[in-house]
């Protein structure tokens, strides 16, 4: 895997079968650039590429999980010209997509200041635990700029009405505010973070590794598809007489442990 510079790459420090990701800029309050947004899509798309792998934890390094985007990679972009602005800009669209198209569960491990482009890697995560202490802001509009990339993976989520109330006022809000707007799902102490986070990735561990990826496949097609009855049939079709489906319904009737579960 290629070397990284904002970054770090590498595995849960117990579970092995999961990958583990880090903004590392603590002096930047993990504040992203457009290396960084080059950086992240690469390791999304490179640990992707390990059919051993059940899941990966996005995560930042220090005090914060992202602050935003770096305020003097922004400015310069301004200056660009058109069609220059317009690549750059792709990058945080990319990099979204490389996390949503990652085939595992993506688990976003948020704590201290989450703004900006980094609501962006929440959003496009499958599952977000945070810590009850940390703070989320739709902070563009204070800049004088607006929430334009991220909408691509935040609309979904928490729909038009409430982006008009928290992109408009570049309000701070709660994590209780955050998981009624479905932008997280669980909140923990900050000593428990990483326990929560933990006992969400049993529960992965504990599910067909092959019917994970295929649920998430089918989460991403549907919304998209005309046919969605087609897509959902054949799915369950697909998975039900594979192998390991075979192996799931049997050892449910002979109530033993599936062969994928670790003893």
């Amino acid at each position: 895997m290629a070397a990284f510079e904002h970054i770090k790459v590498g595995r849960h420090a117990k579970l092995k079968s999961v990958a583990s990701i880090s903004i590392n800029r603590p002096e930047v309050g993990n504040a992203m650039s457009d290396q960084t947004l080059k950086e992240l899509a690469g390791a999304f798309r490179a640990v992707s590429a390990d059919k051993e792998l059940r899941a990966v934890v996005v995560k930042g390094e220090g005090k914060h999980f992202c602050a935003g985007a770096d305020i003097e990679w922004m400015r310069r972009a301004g200056k660009l010209k058109p069609a220059e602005g317009r690549k750059d800009a792709t990058l945080l669209a990319e990099m979204g997509r490389a996390i949503q198209e990652c085939p595992v569960p993506v688990v976003a491990q948020v704590h201290g200041a989450c703004y900006g482009g980094g609501l962006g890697v929440v959003a496009a995560a499958d599952i977000a635990v945070a810590a009850e202490d940390a703070r989320m802001c739709f902070s563009e509009c204070r800049l004088g700029i607006l929430p334009a990339v991220i909408s691509l993976f935040v609309l979904p989520k928490i729909g038009e009405a409430a982006a008009r109330r928290w992109y408009l006022t570049s309000e701070v809000f709660s994590m209780a505010q955050a998981r009624e707007l479905g932008l997280i799902h669980e909140i923990a102490a900050p000593a428990q973070l990483e326990l929560a986070v933990e006992a969400i990735l049993d529960h992965i561990g504990r599910n067909g590794p092959s019917a994970v990826r295929a649920a998430k496949k089918l989460l991403g097609e549907f919304s998209q598809a005309k046919d969605r009855q087609k897509i959902v049939l054949d799915a369950l079709l697909k998975q039900r007489s594979s192998p390991e489906g075979q192996e799931g319904l049997s050892a449910f009737l002979e109530k033993r442990p599936a062969s994928w579960i670790k003893q």
